[in-house]
């Protein structure tokens, strides 16, 4: 008898939460929203892109301004104006190229790829008047007393990978777009399988 009242008691007892199903269901509901939010708004995966190449140009800049001061080459300070001036232009133009709900602005569009694509060309142009310098033997550069050079070097090189890839992205927004809606992210409620339908009949 005394076991089957200890085995009632404890049947009785409320089971202790597990602290890691909490955790767990939090995660999945943050993923979840993330992923409503991009269903709505799937122009921001592109944006994140640039905005992420920006702030790569952005926290490097001192490297690129020695650089110019140190070689001097021609247009080098004028390509890098450019760059900063542009990429802030081109996040404003993607923002408004994409406007909630309502289609394309394809003139913002039109005007935010025109710069990227002037972003790139001076990009290619400052690397390559790095290039022409270090190599000439007039300069006499020393790369492992201006390490920044090498730095800039680099740095400039991953800004157009990434905005190479945040123009892919924008090019295949109608694909990825569809495939995003058929996720699903509803809530499952219990006891919605078990509501009747409700007699709003008078009586």
């Amino acid at each position: 008898m005394a076991n089957n009242a200890n085995a009632k008691k404890a049947a009785a007892a409320p089971k202790e939460k597990n602290p890691n199903k909490g955790f767990v269901h939090g995660v999945k509901e943050i993923c979840r929203k993330f992923i409503v939010m991009l269903k709505r708004r799937p122009s921001y995966i592109p944006l994140a892109v640039f905005v992420i190449a920006f702030l790569v140009y952005s926290f490097h800049l001192s490297d690129v301004s020695d650089t110019t001061a140190l070689l001097g080459g021609a247009n080098m300070g004028l390509a890098g104006f450019a760059t900063m001036l542009l990429s802030m232009l081109s996040l404003l133009c993607c923002m408004n190229a994409f406007p909630y709900r309502k289609k394309t602005n394809i003139p913002m569009l039109v005007i935010m790829l025109v710069m990227i694509a002037i972003i790139i060309f001076a990009d290619v142009y400052y690397l390559g008047q790095i290039d022409l310098k270090i190599n000439d033997p007039s300069t006499n550069i020393d790369l492992t007393k201006n390490y920044f050079i090498i730095f800039a070097q680099y740095y400039l090189q991953q800004h157009i990978i990434l905005l190479a890839v945040g123009v892919v992205l924008t090019a295949l927004l109608p694909v990825y777009s569809k495939l995003l809606r058929k996720i699903n992210t509803n809530v499952n409620v219990e006891g919605n399988g078990q509501m009747k339908a409700i007699d709003l009949t008078a009586e």
